[in-house]
């Protein structure tokens, strides 16, 4: 956690600000790592405060040991107002997409004497490099959902509600010591294959159905995020192309993406295969995202994304086919970029696995 704080601190400096307080869940965890529901982490260039309610003071001990951690005793804007004086802070760092604009009013008049900097992605783009620590989380939390795809093949069959199939992912994966799951858990079966994030439903599956099913696990602070198609019998000829597109788009990117691409040109190894194939309209979304403590996070794999990657930074891979009508095609990948190229940290099969019925 030291190493994240001064990697801030370096931030702070080169932008003239004296301290930076965040109150996101996201970025107060990677950057102190409470886990809890309230509190404020205000870091400046040689201090580091925790403020939060006596609910919390314990767990905000045990869990921010580089924090000095005060008890809101009463107000807690009154709290965070006396610790910025106590610190001498004048010019402070908000992150603005990130607070209500009701906030960021009310800290303005209470905090008077300290000028607030609207800022943007300061604790962000130090997330979007895996540090070691987060790496072994994220294999964890990839290995439970890998485990949990090759425990739901033997539930999906024929009469089988997508519902049962999401329940059955998600109490496998608590069981594994997922703390929960990182998005709500997608499985589109037959024509509900063509909405990209078709929620379990309580449609039955049929015989001849294609079933494309997303999910990760929440572990220690971190996601997981993982896509694969299956076929519920022999499925048709036309489905069958598509998988067979999908995958080889898929595989193009994670044998090829390496660091110096940018996120523009990561998309394309995906989408420029399934464009040729006739299939260009079909895929709307962009080939992937960044994953950590967000599931959606910096850097992205988009036709728009100048972002240039480096080891470190970890991405989906999931290239699609959707056919209104008809049915649709997901896999994907959690991936690591190495100094010459990727690791592929998702290990379940990617063969179209055709189920028995």
């Amino acid at each position: 956690m030291q190493g994240r704080l001064e990697r801030l601190r370096k931030a702070l400096a080169e932008q003239g600000l004296d301290a930076l307080i965040t109150e996101n869940m996201e970025n107060r965890f990677y950057i102190s790592g409470f886990t809890g529901s309230t509190g404020w982490a205000i870091i400046t260039k040689d201090e580091a405060v925790f403020v939060t309610d006596f609910r919390y003071i314990d767990q905000a001990t045990a869990e921010a040991p580089a924090f000095q951690v005060v008890n809101n005793e009463r107000k807690a804007i009154e709290a965070i107002g006396q610790q910025l004086q106590k610190l001498g802070v004048k010019r402070l760092a908000v992150e603005k997409n990130l607070i209500t604009l009701g906030t960021f009013e009310a800290w303005r008049e209470a905090f008077s004497s300290v000028e607030l900097v609207p800022t943007s992605g300061m604790i962000e783009n130090l997330r979007i490099y895996k540090d070691a620590s987060e790496l072994e989380i994220i294999k964890q939390a990839v290995k439970i959902a890998d485990d949990a795809f090759a425990h739901v093949l033997n539930v999906i069959r024929p009469g089988v509600r997508e519902i049962d199939v999401a329940l059955e992912l998600e109490f496998f994966m608590r069981k594994q010591g997922a703390t929960g799951v990182g998005f709500e858990t997608i499985v589109a079966s037959g024509v509900r294959g063509a909405l990209p994030h078709g929620r379990a439903s309580e449609k039955v599956i049929q015989a001849g159905e294609m079933v494309t099913l997303d999910f990760g696990a929440a572990y220690k602070g971190y996601n997981s995020d993982i896509t694969r198609t299956v076929s519920v019998g022999e499925p048709s000829d036309k489905m069958r192309e598509i998988y067979d597109i999908v995958l080889r788009a898929q595989l193009n990117c994670v044998n090829h993406i390496k660091p110096g691409m940018t996120g523009k040109e990561g998309d394309a190894l995906t989408r420029d295969i399934i464009a040729a194939a006739g299939y260009g309209a079909a895929y709307g979304h962009s080939t992937g995202h960044g994953l950590g403590v967000e599931v959606h996070e910096q850097p992205n794999l988009s036709a728009v994304s100048e972002t240039v990657l480096q080891p470190g930074m970890l991405v989906t891979v999931e290239p699609g086919i959707y056919i209104s009508d008809l049915g649709g095609v997901r896999i994907e990948d959690d991936v690591l970029i190495t100094e010459n190229g990727c690791e592929i940290l998702t290990q379940s099969t990617k063969e179209l696995l055709i189920l028995p019925v």
